[in-house]
């Protein structure tokens, strides 16, 4: 429970660096905000079950900030990332 509590508040981190970081980005360049446009119709694709997967290594992270980017709820988030990773930790329990 500890190991996901600490791994959910380092997702939480980075959702809200996305979340405020928001405006820093899109207006820094056209080409930054033609990024953000892309992301959001990735995001609209494959959706919030994605940050399911937030526990993988190299595309966890950017997953999180997307989502706080394109303004996903908290409630969602949090508990989609909590989901994810509980259940990383409890199938790596059970297989010791």
């Amino acid at each position: 429970m500890t190991a996901t509590a600490g791994n959910v508040l380092g997702s939480l981190i980075t959702y809200v660096m996305g979340r405020f970081g928001r405006r820093a980005v899109a207006h820094r360049s056209e080409k930054a905000e033609q990024r953000v446009e892309r992301a959001e119709r990735w995001f609209a694709r494959f959706g919030r079950p994605s940050l399911l997967f937030a526990w993988l290594p190299v595309v966890g992270d950017p997953l999180c900030l997307v989502a706080g980017v394109l303004r996903v709820g908290m409630g969602s988030f949090l508990l989609l990332v909590t989901l994810g990773k509980l259940a990383r930790y409890a199938a790596l329990a059970w297989l010791m």
